[in-house]
């Protein structure tokens, strides 16, 4: 793909978002294997390719355009990766970006397409960039709209922790937020989620 349809796409596709519309991103393949109270799912993810930096949170631009340039050609072949959701945010579950992680010593992370990672990712070219492989998963997550701002993203993570901390399970990290939408996205069409890890061998 050129150059300039690379881009054009690019700007469609983050247009079609803001209007929740977002089947034209590529999303990491998992499968629902229990349901909880208050709309919890239990779901198990397939092994994935992401590449991340360290973040400062939400806003933090710097982290965004280090990801941002990594996959329009900032790599080892020039190449021009097409965006996915969701943008995960690790760390403190305090401010965050895009389907970003937040939080001192936090991490934000873009999933790369699975053509990509088959054929085997171009390493990163810029400092502070890194690619990382996730082995399967199970994640516990809630699915929530609006606005995402620190308050509502730690309200929902408490709800997130009693419910699977009443289901018998003990999260295996703390939370983090995976974001769907650009920021001037309509918010209660936003997608939003909190998310934590569970213990590959828990109940």
């Amino acid at each position: 793909m050129d150059t300039f349809l690379y881009y054009l796409v690019t700007l469609l596709e983050s247009a079609l978002s803001v209007v929740g519309i977002r089947a034209t991103y590529e999303q990491p393949r998992y499968e629902v294997v229990e349901r909880l109270d208050r709309g919890v799912e239990i779901r198990a993810y397939e092994a994935r390719v992401a590449v991340e930096t360290d973040a400062g949170g939400r806003q933090d631009g710097e982290a965004f355009g280090r990801l941002f340039r990594y996959i329009t050609g900032a790599n080892r072949g020039g190449d021009r990766i097409a965006m996915t959701a969701p943008v995960e945010t690790g760390g403190r579950l305090i401010a965050m970006t895009v389907p970003v992680e937040q939080g001192t010593g936090g991490t934000m992370r873009f999933y790369l397409p699975r053509a990509v990672a088959e054929a085997g990712a171009p390493a990163p070219t810029e400092a502070g960039v890194r690619l990382v492989r996730i082995p399967p998963e199970r994640l516990a997550v809630l699915r929530f709209s609006g606005r995402a701002t620190p308050e509502v993203r730690q309200a929902q993570a408490g709800i997130l922790v009693r419910v699977i901390e009443g289901s018998g399970r003990r999260p295996g990290e703390p939370a983090f937020f995976m974001g769907y939408d650009p920021p001037f996205s309509v918010p209660f069409l936003r997608r939003n989620e909190v998310a934590v890890r569970l213990p590959p061998h828990g109940p």
